[in-house]
């Protein structure tokens, strides 16, 4: 069994190494190692479900981690992961998957008896091509094309979270103390405080993470940046909102599962932040943007926000419609407040024809329509205004919001131009 796990670890790296000989771009390998954290998480996923549905089990062995030797882990993970992206030129992605579902068909059945298949292995196999080589090949290819961008973005939004809310607590509790169980024996009222704390630092990062795509061209991972500087959203608040609000969702989690370690994860990850990732990223911003990254770093804080926000340069515009009661209560709302850099304009000026719903244009150019531009005025309030119109904004939120004004607060009507 010692030799065959070596031919499972050392084969799949091997050649991943002699593919990024051959595939020099940047961006490839960049790619190519974000499919790789993607494919090992989804191979740990798999490796749970296959423990409860027994369609296959392993040998007990040393050097495992939940029964998984981690040496096929990893030559698992570099197969289903970064070889085919690193070959994508000349491995289309059904090819790719073709033969990576025959190779494990001749390969799986050959690994006895470290490997014991069940009745239905075949099942699980499917489930592994279309639930974690698919999206880790998906998520490599387009990173390394830089297409799809917003689907990207969903799919490291779903990996990312994965990793920090399933992934490490699992590693943490099987190393260490903590469990999952403390979870079941919460009461429904207890389940849903839980989901309710868990929003207030989830908001606010999911926001940045929509602000990288929509406002700066790009995505959380450091190898597939934004491609302008982004100021707005959450950053007019708070300079590392993601990394804040996981180290908020990690402490969290420690809380509710009575996980020592876990806090002391939670602390790494914010040395970590201070004293790798903050200036890696302050040298990186300072060479691309200079003195704006300068004048947005002095006025806005890494780890607490500013109660109102910092948004220089060209004001932001609200149009709204004065012949409306809900619009002109809601432009009564705001002006007693104070909007920072926000300019409300009446719906009749509107430049671009025909205006039916409330709109809203950023000084970058930036324009939303209905609920999601009166979320973004809310963005020139102070915080907690703010936190709620990043809800408001996001997916699925959005929409029913919209729905439910239509059809019971202001329904869609035409402002013409006077």
């Amino acid at each position: 069994m010692t030799a065959i796990r070596y031919l499972c670890l050392g084969l799949p790296l091997l050649a991943v190494l002699a593919a990024a000989r051959w595939d020099r771009d940047r961006n490839a390998r960049a790619a190519a190692l974000l499919s790789f954290v993607a494919a090992a998480v989804g191979v740990a996923v798999l490796h749970e479900l296959a423990r409860s549905t027994g369609w296959y089990t392993f040998a007990p062995v040393h050097g495992a981690y939940r029964e998984l030797p981690v040496d096929l882990w990893i030559g698992w993970a570099a197969l289903w992961g970064p070889l085919p992206v690193l070959l994508r030129r000349v491995l289309p992605l059904p090819v790719a998957l073709g033969l990576l579902g025959w190779l494990d068909a001749v390969t799986m059945p050959a690994l006895a008896p470290l490997l014991r298949l069940g009745p239905d292995w075949l099942a699980g196999e499917a489930v592994g091509l279309l639930g974690v080589a698919l999206p880790a090949q998906l998520l490599g290819r387009w990173s390394a094309r830089r297409r799809h961008l917003r689907a990207r973005v969903l799919l490291q939004t779903g990996l990312f979270g994965v990793l920090l809310l399933w992934f490490l607590p699992t590693v943490t509790f099987t190393l260490t103390d903590g469990s999952w169980a403390r979870l079941g024996d919460l009461t429904v009222s207890g389940a849903l405080l839980l989901a309710q704390l868990a929003l207030l630092p989830a908001v606010p990062a999911l926001a940045a993470v929509r602000e990288f795509a929509v406002r700066g061209g790009g995505t959380p991972y450091p190898w597939d940046p934004p491609r302008r500087l982004v100021t707005t959203g959450p950053y007019a608040f708070l300079a590392n909102p993601m990394q804040t609000g996981a180290v908020a969702l990690l402490l969290l989690t420690a809380l509710v599962t009575g996980s020592l370690p876990l806090v002391g994860c939670a602390a790494l990850a914010v040395a970590f932040g201070v004293a790798v990732a903050g200036p890696h990223e302050a040298y990186d911003l300072e060479s691309r943007y200079g003195a704006r990254w300068r004048d947005h770093r002095l006025r806005v804080r890494p780890w607490w926000p500013r109660w109102r926000p910092y948004l220089p340069g060209e004001p932001a515009v609200l149009w709204l419609d004065d012949g409306c009661g809900p619009c002109s209560g809601l432009r009564r709302f705001l002006d007693r407040r104070g909007p920072v850099n926000l300019v409300i304009v009446p719906a009749a000026r509107y430049p671009y024809g025909v205006l039916w719903r409330a709109g809203y244009a950023g000084g970058d150019g930036h324009a939303e329509r209905g609920v999601a531009a009166v979320a973004r005025a809310l963005e020139h309030l102070h915080f907690g205004w703010a936190w709620l119109g990043w809800l408001l904004r996001l997916p699925g939120v959005t929409w029913l919001a919209q729905v439910v004004t239509d059809a019971m607060i202001a329904p869609p009507h035409p402002a013409r131009p006077g």
